[in-house]
């Protein structure tokens, strides 16, 4: 039995959702011509309560489009610095919208408005880069799977209004954040200016991210992803897959969310374990006591038991629970760990 826990992105369609892809109605999306793409982002937009939705290939074009319907080439936009648009995207602030990112140090990949508030250069002084977006992440990935307090981000929509900065949301594990805190989807469409949402994580779909805006905004969005090459033709079938997901597979969600806990408590009680981030959703981040075990000594233990997790740098140990680390497979990596 191979147990993968190196992400929430490793998952294979499910049968159901095969049968859906496979019984999809599609047309030619690039002339916006396909009814199952047109489905799935009018579905999202109305689950947001906002105007509009475009479907993207990726979260990280997604991303990439919202900062630049933001920017201006020589802005600056601010982010924590554990940010995925600053540390996972490739340098793309800075080639795709020849933006810089000023770098808050928040606590676990999540700022505070007055952190914002002391980040933003004055706009009167043309010797610094223009501040005109604001970026954040829920749930925070280097953070552990962090889920932001909703006034906090209601407090940060009031600065952004005060200095008349965009405001978008990098949601990429949004679906987690949503079910572990009880709260809506309204909620964030409310709040935003624009929101990317990813299909292929949590949800389990192959490929698959939607951006949410206003009506003007999506219509400039279609454009940037043309120019960045995200234009897909029978996209159907992949958007069947989504549509499917949101339909069938949030509320399961609350599992790798039990998952993931049931594993920090087993670390946290073995003695080579030096500490384990807080865990609210489906992400586990922790550190090793290499005084007792090495990092390298410790994956190469993990690769005799059929079971691969990440690294991701600066000492810390990754694992991600998601719809294929079934329960078998969890009982049998909590034996593995308490055994080591």
């Amino acid at each position: 039995m191979k147990i993968n826990l190196i992400s929430d992105t490793v998952t294979k369609p499910t049968a159901g959702m095969l049968a859906a892809i496979l019984a999809a109605e599609v047309g030619d999306d690039v002339f916006k011509e396909d009814p199952t793409v047109n489905k799935l982002e009018s579905k999202i937009a109305a689950m947001f309560g906002m105007e509009a939705a475009l479907f993207f290939p990726s979260g990280t074009m997604a991303n990439q489009t919202a900062i630049k319907l933001h920017t201006q080439p020589g802005d600056q936009l601010i982010c924590d610095k554990y940010a995925h648009v600053y540390n996972y995207e490739g340098g793309g602030v800075s080639f795709n919208s020849g933006v810089s990112c000023k770098l808050v140090d928040g606590h676990r990949g999540m700022m505070k408005a007055e952190q914002i508030v002391a980040a933003i250069n004055p706009p009167d002084f043309y010797h610094s880069p223009l501040t005109s977006l604001v970026c954040i992440e829920n749930t925070a990935n280097r953070g552990g799977g962090a889920c932001w307090d909703f006034e906090a981000l209601k407090a940060i929509r009031t600065v952004c209004d005060t200095h008349k900065l965009g405001y978008h949301l990098d949601g990429a594990r949004l679906w987690n954040a949503l079910v572990a805190k009880g709260e809506s989807c309204e909620q964030y469409g409310s709040l935003f200016d624009t929101i990317s949402v990813c299909l292929s994580k949590g949800l389990g779909c192959p490929v698959g991210s939607v951006l949410l805006g206003t009506a003007k905004d999506i219509q400039r969005a279609i454009r940037v992803r043309k120019v960045l090459g995200g234009g897909m033709r029978q996209a159907g079938f992949l958007a069947a897959a989504g549509i499917y997901a949101l339909d069938n597979h949030l509320g399961r969600l609350v599992e790798d969310h039990k998952k993931a806990k049931e594993i920090g408590e087993t670390l946290a009680t073995l003695s080579f374990v030096k500490s384990v981030e807080p865990i609210e959703t489906n992400i586990v981040i922790f550190e090793l006591d290499e005084t007792f075990m090495t990092l390298p000594a410790f994956l190469e233990l993990l690769k005799k038991n059929n079971v691969t997790i990440i690294g991701m740098g600066q000492g810390k140990l990754r694992m991600v629970t998601h719809l294929d680390y079934t329960a078998a497979m969890h009982d049998k990596f909590m034996t593995i760990l308490k055994g080591l």
